[in-house]
């Protein structure tokens, strides 16, 4: 194996390199007077520099994504694998990937397993029962940095964009009616901000109590979705501090954790005021009359990255092939999930949601699931909108690692108080390049290209990671994934960086 003292990241450049310069030092060798014909040319072992490594031309790199693959294959390491997710309708391109055979078509036999919460997910992954999992966005990033656990995870993958919102109890949207009457229309105008709650929580700290609501994970992209909207309307979500590892310091509504599939009891039980939560469990509420959703996470943050999918770094450097695999097989289903019709219809979807809804999967209704995945959600039954992009699983390139999305949930958990001191702007990219793994990505995509699997358009192939600014937030607060503490200082409420 090549050796140089690289970052972890730097494994897979060396990877796709050794296949190449190696065959090419045996064409030399067995040119030489001795090495031609009888007893094999031993192998070299090759000693390179980061120097040497700059050196090496394009045509080294074609030559080599060659010799990865035997008889139109990759030499997996390993090929029973198990993978963890949680029952939420963004699982859908593990579930796709197994049940349509695209991880067959990669030679690999997947399990793939329902995990009673994030943290069990996640411990599972770090321990090795799991080989990888459907996760949290932010759980790669918190266990790299060590917060709650420390290990070091990795993500070549970002499985959807969108598909959360925010629900509230038919008694707080009754007060939010009344806060604010153009609620109390059917069709109420969309998006639904926080301003109509804030009254109501203003009244409720002044009788002594404090509104509930639920989230899924400490690191969530739920947490940092619902504090966002709290947070642009003015009411104080809570500061996470080293003392204070609940996260509710200052807070003015409490955020508390709750499984994803038991949201909606949880919220008919009155335990909870309100919860911000993935698909079905706010369309569930809908159905049984227990709750309106209120706001998605589109209208949050048009077009947001939600999970992804993750393994530990020790896994991906065993397996390295058989990660490739993996995520080609991942691209394919998040392919299938989007492809249209001449009229841009969805084509699939309701086949994916016929399968989510079997109960080793999501467990839920299918018609239920049907809403949100075939391009429609549900607000109020009264309430019907065409979201086409709420759940989206490959389109605007989302499949791909940007680096600016991990950079987003960062200044989040800077934001917040998880992550406790200020740090310098690199940290934030030197981070994110150590968590988001875009040459294993581009690795399967390269493969895909050359098998007629996908068009060259389908991939930002010449991108250095990150997105244009942005403003699409419910607060017009313009994001830019090169300046994280400028970002951060940007906000009124949460910590500022100088």
């Amino acid at each position: 194996m090549l050796r140089s003292a690289t970052s972890p990241g730097s494994f897979w450049t060396l990877f796709r390199l050794e296949a190449a310069l190696t065959s090419l030092a045996l064409l030399v060798l067995t040119a030489l007077p001795g090495c031609s014909g009888g007893e094999a040319a031993p192998r070299p072992t090759l000693e390179l520099t980061e120097a040497d490594l700059a050196a090496v031309t394009a045509e080294d790199l074609n030559a080599e994504a060659a010799t990865q693959k035997a008889d139109g294959k990759l030499q997996l390491e390993k090929t029973n694998l198990k993978f963890g997710f949680i029952k939420l309708t963004d699982c859908a391109p593990l579930v796709i990937a197994k049940e349509k055979g695209f991880f067959a078509d990669e030679g690999l036999s997947v399990e793939v397993v329902a995990q009673p919460n994030w943290k069990t997910l996640l411990d599972n992954v770090i321990s090795g029962d799991l080989d990888g999992a459907h996760m949290l966005s932010g759980q790669p990033l918190a266990a790299t940095i060590g917060f709650g656990t420390q290990a070091h995870v990795i993500t070549p993958f970002t499985m959807d964009l969108n598909g959360n919102g925010i629900t509230v109890s038919n008694a707080i949207w009754e007060q939010m009616q009344s806060t604010d009457p153009a609620l109390k229309s059917p069709t109420p105008p969309h998006p639904i901000t926080a301003d109509s709650l804030k009254p109501i929580v203003q009244n409720m700290l002044d009788t002594g109590s404090k509104l509930q609501m639920g989230m899924v994970f400490p690191t969530s992209t739920h947490n940092y979705e619902l504090r966002y909207w709290l947070a642009a309307a003015g009411i104080h979500p809570g500061m996470y501090t080293e003392s204070d590892i609940g996260g509710r310091t200052d807070a003015e509504v409490e955020l508390s954790v709750t499984p994803p599939p038991m949201m909606p009891a949880t919220l008919e039980a009155g335990n909870i005021q309100g919860y911000c939560v993935g698909e079905p469990w706010n369309q569930q509420a809908v159905a049984k009359g227990i709750g309106v959703p209120v706001c998605t996470n589109y209208d949050i943050w048009k077009n947001n990255p939600e999970k992804v999918f993750g393994m530990t770094r020790e896994w991906a450097d065993a397996n390295p092939q058989t990660s490739i695999a993996v995520v080609k097989a991942l691209i394919r289903a998040g392919k299938w999930l989007d492809e249209t019709n001449a009229d841009g219809k969805l084509v699939n979807r309701e086949e994916a949601a016929r399968i989510l809804s079997g109960d080793n999967y999501v467990g839920a209704d299918f018609e239920v699931l049907k809403n949100s995945m075939t391009g429609y959600f549900f607000f109020q039954k009264s309430d019907k909108r065409e979201m086409p992009e709420f759940n989206v699983f490959f389109n605007h390139h989302c499949t791909y690692p940007w680096y600016s999305d991990g950079i987003w949930f960062l200044t989040q958990m800077r934001r917040w108080g998880q992550i406790t001191e200020p740090r310098p702007e690199e940290w934030y990219h030197e981070t994110a390049r150590n968590v988001y793994q875009p040459e294993i990505y581009l690795a399967a995509a390269k493969l895909l290209l050359e098998e007629g699997l996908i068009e060259e358009s389908d991939v930002p192939w010449k991108t250095d990671g990150y997105k244009p600014p942005t403003s699409e937030f419910i607060d017009g607060v313009t994001y830019d994934g090169r300046d994280p503490i400028g970002y951060i200082n940007a906000h009124e409420i949460g910590n500022k960086d100088k």
